[in-house]
């Protein structure tokens, strides 16, 4: 099983299977403890490169940090305070969960006495890598007390840090930041991107309720059984995976590039019509009335028009 198939795969069957946070993270352990996780994460067969899944599992409630490595895991309980996940390990000597063999393997292979404090990043990091600060996590720290959706959106955005990648190897494909208030009369309001390098990216809302309009311009398209991955052998054609919403930021990008004052302008029009967006939502957040599932069903849909008709 590829590492990005099985952070996939295992995300979207604990969003189905748990009601809370912690059932969440009981799933997705189940799953990787019977099926493991390693292999190619790139369509080209060329280009190897796998990493080991980490997730930040959220609820109304708590949250649980979950890092794995190979099929060995170790999770901690958030129930206050900020918390980045990286993409070095991060977790240190306070762990709530873990793998019930994961102390006697980290013995068994001379990573750990037995004798000395478990830490979970000292333990499992290759030569030093737990040393290496996570880009986000200065920034959450001195935003703590006054952690606001902008906030998040600015670290997200952040290229000099290293939390935002826009490389020829590499870059970021996309990014969301949610808002689950306690106030269980609130709606939880999640941003997404949909499209790589949040930087150049509007964060669209979207709220969960039954009969949410479906967006075809912000999925990829759907090759049935002509698609590579389904043939074998498999991945022996790269098929052009853009969804129209893809391509308009594709667009965006070579303008900005290319014409500097033109691309100022467009950057100021995008971050216009996301504040737009942030202030409605902040609105639904404030009023004491109910939320009217038919007024948000299209509101995700409405969003990705609007942009792709702004960039057109």
């Amino acid at each position: 099983m590829t590492d990005v198939y099985f952070w996939f795969l295992s995300c979207r069957l604990g969003l189905e299977r748990g009601t809370t946070a912690k059932e969440a993270l009981d799933v997705i352990v189940f799953l990787l403890e019977e099926h493991g996780q390693g292999g190619n994460y790139y369509e080209d067969a060329d280009a190897c490169h796998s990493f080991q899944s980490a997730y930040l599992i959220v609820d109304r409630e708590e949250a649980w940090v979950l890092e794995t490595v190979g099929k060995y895991w170790a999770a901690e309980k958030i129930t206050e305070g900020a918390k980045s996940v990286c993409s070095q390990l991060s977790l240190t000597t306070k762990v709530d969960a873990q793998h019930p063999e994961l102390r006697t393997y980290a013995q068994s292979q001379g990573w750990w006495t037995g004798e000395d404090e478990f830490s979970f990043s000292e333990v499992f990091s290759p030569a030093d890598d737990h040393l290496v600060c996570c880009a986000g996590k200065d920034s959450l720290e001195k935003q703590e007390e006054s952690i606001t959706v902008q906030t998040m959106i600015n670290i997200l955005r952040d290229k000099d840090s290293g939390v935002c990648i826009d490389s020829e190897s590499f870059l970021t494909t996309a990014s969301m930041v949610s808002v689950l208030p306690q106030n269980r009369s609130s709606p939880c309001i999640h941003y997404f991107t949909g499209t790589p390098d949040p930087s150049r990216s509007i964060f669209k809302p979207f709220i969960f309720v039954d009969d949410v309009k479906l967006v075809p311009k912000a999925q990829s398209p759907c090759f049935g059984d002509d698609d590579p991955a389904k043939k074998e052998p498999r991945f022996q054609e790269k098929p052009d995976r853009r969804h129209e919403l893809y391509k308009a930021h594709e667009w965006a990008r070579t303008v900005i590039e290319s014409d500097q004052e033109q691309g100022r302008m467009l950057r100021k029009t995008m971050l216009e019509l996301e504040k737009q967006g942030l202030e409605a939502m902040e609105e639904i957040l404030a009023s004491s009335g109910s939320l009217d599932p038919a007024e948000v069903g299209d509101l995700f849909y409405d969003c990705v028009d609007t942009e792709i008709k702004f960039f057109k």
